[in-house]
């Protein structure tokens, strides 16, 4: 690619519904290893205030009305989408210093989330608009008034601010849970990297998976944008501290209570156990992954290790060892095949680790490698942005503070001795808050007790030994179900986290009503409300066919003593409450011999089952099962069965029903209530 940029094609940002180009010549961007000329960027002339309206009319009601199964397979379209056109993306991808395994993390990582988030989508939401927070509340001794918390989506765009390490994965993971959550998104990608986030957005836009307005893309300067937020918007950030700092305080997210939630600087740390001696596995484990995460991205990683904590006699073996293996690190050209690591994003930010390096420097030593010394195998020395590994050494981190609050964001790292583990617990935590710190140990003790200083600290802890090393992520890896996140110096945000990271783009509200209102609005049948019964059994109505508030009152079934001692045969639960009556009028609980929980619940369920073929399917498990009085031979059994939640799955010719057992003895008292799953036919036959 010549050098030239008189004809470099200017990045577009996609927003109200078409592609459009800046106004301006814009910022030169360049390809990290080589220097030369990728594309131009800029977003002036763009009316934000009408871009976020856009998003707000347009993609906001589309995604609304669907459900979050059907907003799952929309993400699952996408993934699909992506991963068909991932060489594309890769071919890209090396201009930004990224070497294959460096893009599989941002290109594969990220569809993968897109992937995770459909499926969690699909098995732990309900396919309906809005989401059950907890359990109903009564608010009235006569139960004709309850409460409800729900969540809703919120009728804003979720405003996305990335940074430039991950051009692919820091777009996808905050768009996975964005749209499963029914939100419209506005992207807003770090410059330097930006033409790779383009080229994704291109492909999601022109296939049309995704409603109009449900994703804009903006490439350049967000302008005046965060002018024109409200309080259903969401502003999300990743980058600098002091961006971030100053992003947080602009006067419309103060003044509108706008959600914003910052992934920032994190000075993680690896804290090697004072178990895991050389000729460990642990010390190879964790020798292996310091490297990792110091070459990986040219630890250009917001979870990056920056701080290595050693026990003081072991520094020594590590620095060793740790020389050896990044003596091995090829620097050089990432689109060339045997590169391990690549440059730095830009000439820029190589100048701005070099300048982090210095002020490490008035504290720490060089242990391996120099700043200043680039010796590459492959790309152009003087226009690439090449910097080699560099180890620091600080003999007395306990009186430091510019090793604990200086971040070079590149592959840098300083080891730090410590003389016992609450001092390396202690060290750990002068970073201010991290996303992520590692422990690597075999020792259970070491591991509770480091974990224990940590926690509060981090937003994730890895325990790193031998038992997982074959399976475990690694340090610097977020995933899906995990939350990405920490506190204090790290932003104070979570994201990801499974359903936690749905949850932020919606809104908790508290619905309070009487109980016929709070089901119809909630969609989930609560104690209270309304039932009914037309003769018909429940189990012979199809999915079409049953309404919440049906129910069956059974007849009735008396215990006796031989189906106690019968059960206890049968099954082998000879537990002493059930066959021995003096031992069980000793118990504080019972009166004498008492059935077995699990026998009052099969009995329930002879009770209610309806045995021939029909449209209920199978019966796949029971929630909240309590058993609140004791069963005695003579006590009369009878249960309450209410169709309490309807949940017909997107693509199958089935659903989920969700009934409420309650079962009672003969003195109208509750002796066990809990949820039954059954599967159910839409329709029958």
């Amino acid at each position: 690619m010549s050098l030239g940029t008189a004809d470099l094609r200017p990045l577009e940002s996609y927003v109200r519904g078409q592609w459009v180009r800046g106004a301006g010549s814009g910022q030169v961007l360049r390809d990290a290893a080589t220097g030369a000329a990728v594309a131009r960027i800029d977003a002036s002339g763009i009316d934000f205030a009408e871009v976020l309206a856009h998003g707000r009319t347009k993609g906001g009601p589309a995604l609304r009305a669907m459900t979050f199964h059907q907003r799952a397979g929309l993400l699952k379209d996408l993934a699909k989408l992506l991963m068909d056109a991932k060489e594309e993306f890769y071919a890209l991808s090396s201009a930004t210093g990224a070497t294959r395994t460096d893009g599989w993390i941002d290109i594969e990582g990220g569809i993968g989330t897109l992937f995770a988030y459909s499926s969690l989508g699909r098995r732990q939401l309900p396919n309906t608009h809005l989401l059950i927070d907890g359990d109903p509340e009564s608010l009235a001794k006569d139960g004709s008034f309850a409460g409800q918390h729900i969540l809703a989506p919120l009728e804003g765009a979720a405003v996305h601010i990335n940074a430039f390490n991950f051009p692919c994965w820091g777009m996808l993971e905050k768009l996975a849970p964005t749209l499963l959550a029914g939100m419209p998104a506005l992207v807003k990608p770090a410059s330097q990297t930006a033409y790779l986030t383009e080229l994704m957005v291109r492909h999601i836009i022109d296939s049309g998976i995704l409603p109009e307005g449900a994703l804009q893309l903006v490439c350049g300067s967000v302008g005046d944008l965060l002018d024109h937020v409200t309080c259903q918007d969401v502003v999300t950030f990743t980058g600098s501290a002091a961006t971030g700092r100053r992003l947080r305080t602009h006067q419309r997210i103060v003044d509108a209570s706008v959600r914003f939630t910052m992934e920032a600087d994190s000075l993680n740390a690896a804290i090697l156990g004072p178990d895991a001696g050389p000729g460990s596995e642990e010390f190879d484990l964790f020798v292996r992954e310091v490297v990792r995460e110091m070459t990986v991205k040219a630890g250009q990683k917001c979870t990056a290790i920056r701080r290595v904590l050693v026990p003081r006699g072991a520094c020594e073996a590590v620095i060793s060892a740790l020389g050896a293996r990044l003596g091995k690190t090829s620097l050089g050209n990432p689109a060339e095949e045997g590169v391990r690591m690549g440059p730095l994003a830009s000439l820029t930010q190589r100048e701005e680790v070099r300048a982090r390096i210095a002020l490490l420097r008035t504290e720490a030593e060089l242990a391996y490698g120099h700043p200043d010394k680039v010796a590459v195998v492959s790309g152009d020395p003087d226009r690439g942005a090449f910097l080699n590994p560099v180890l620091l050494y600080c003999d007395k981190p306990a009186s430091s503070t510019t090793v604990h609050e200086v971040e070079a964001f590149g592959p840098v790292a300083t080891v730090l001795p410590y003389d016992t583990l609450e001092e390396a617990v202690e060290l750990a935590r002068r970073g201010g808050g991290s996303l992520v710190a590692s422990v690597f140990t075999n020792d259970a003790t070491v591991a509770r007790e480091a974990v224990a200083g940590l926690a509060p600290w981090h937003g994730r802890v890895m325990i790193g030994n031998r038992a997982s090393a074959k399976t475990s992520t690694g340090h610097g890896s977020p995933l899906p179900v995990l939350i990405h996140g920490g506190p204090g110096r790290a932003g104070g945000g979570e994201e990801m986290g499974g359903v936690r990271g749905v949850t932020h783009f919606l809104q908790r509200c508290a619905v309070q009503g009487a109980p016929d209102l709070v089901t119809a609005v909630a969609g989930r049948w609560i104690r209270g409300a309304a039932t009914r019964s037309d003769g018909v059994h429940p189990f012979r109505k199809s999915l079409a066919e049953i309404e919440i508030g049906d129910q069956l009152i059974t007849g009735t079934r008396t215990v006796t003593l031989e189906d106690i001692e019968h059960f206890a045969e049968f099954t082998g639960d000879t537990f002493y409450a059930h066959m021995d009556e003096a031992a069980a009028k000793a118990n504080p609980f019972f009166d004498g011999r008492v059935a077995h929980g699990y026998f009052v619940v099969s009995v329930a369920a002879g009770l209610f089952v309806q045995p021939d073929p029909g449209p209920v399917l199978a019966n796949y498990g029971v929630d909240n099962l309590r058993f609140l009085t004791p069963v005695y031979p003579g006590d009369t059994l009878q249960v309450a069965l209410t169709c309490k939640e309807i949940n017909p799955r997107e693509g199958a010719d089935y659903g989920e029903v969700r009934w409420d057992a309650t079962v009672t003895n003969q003195n109208g008292a509750v002796v066990a209530q809990y949820d039954v799953l059954t599967l159910v036919a839409k329709t029958w036959p």
